[in-house]
């Protein structure tokens, strides 16, 4: 995720902690290329990249903003890292600075919000259009499987088993459980886990990870409401880089 890239002092640019969760999708969006279907002419496979992963294969090897399609031939622009572990990462999430305020409500994450200059989260419904048939191959943190679940089931986190990665298995917590902001607690707390580590998470009592929490730029006093990884750097420990990617198996 990569799903997640992770980076402080001790861990340079030179050997980035990333963690991988690749997802997998149909080549082809099956739609027509433009405007309703006459009654008289058949359907045709619409040949827009569905993935970064893609993009790759047909030439695209620069990292960079591209458009792909999803499954229901909307289109998506999104960051695409060709650079990392072979390149054809979607990026759905970034963190890099503090420019941009992740402490936000359920429609927000829905929706996405940031800057593609900076820091941003995809957005919910395209993150789990992206990882509807996910599977995952390889990477830092590897996962047998990823798939985030549609709105009707709370963006629920279906997790496969940790296979290995020397960042840990903080995301395991977090499996099988919904996803939180501080407008809608779907933890199995008896408090907000959202509101209590200002953030916005698969929080179930509460959280071994929290990359959506406070940019706190490092070693941080307050508990567990930061960038935290615990199975690397505990509770207290802000990461200064996170990104959250998916590619194809």
């Amino acid at each position: 995720m990569s799903l997640s890239r992770l980076q402080s002092p001790i861990l340079s640019a030179q050997k980035p902690v990333a963690l991988l969760l690749p997802a997998r999708s149909p080549s082809h969006c099956p739609c027509p290329a433009q405007g309703p279907r006459p009654a008289a002419i058949p359907w045709v496979p619409f040949p827009g990249p569905r993935t970064c992963k893609d993009l790759l294969d047909r030439g695209h090897f620069l990292s960079g903003w591209y458009t792909i399609y999803l499954t229901n031939c909307q289109p998506l622009a999104v960051l695409c890292d060709m650079d990392t572990d072979g390149g054809g990462w979607t990026v759905f999430q970034r963190r890099m600075d503090g420019s941009v305020d992740f402490y936000r409500d359920w429609a927000a994450y829905k929706q996405g919000f940031g800057s593609r200059l900076g820091e941003f989260w995809l957005g919910n419904d395209n993150i789990h259009a992206l990882t509807a048939q996910g599977r995952a191959t390889a990477g830092f943190a590897k996962y047998r499987s990823f798939k985030v679940a549609g709105e009707a089931e709370k963006y629920k986190l279906v997790l496969g088993g940790f296979v290995e990665g020397s960042a840990g298995n903080a995301l395991g917590a977090q499996n099988n459980h919904f996803f939180s902001t501080k407008d809608q607690d779907n933890d199995v707390s008896s408090s907000n886990c959202a509101v209590k580590f200002q953030g916005a998470w698969w929080y179930a009592d509460c959280h071994a990870s929290n990359l959506n929490g406070l940019y706190l730029r490092g070693p941080h006093e307050s508990y567990a409401n930061g960038i935290n990884w615990s199975t690397a750097k505990g509770y207290n420990y802000s990461y200064k880089v996170s990104e959250m990617k998916v590619r194809p198996a």
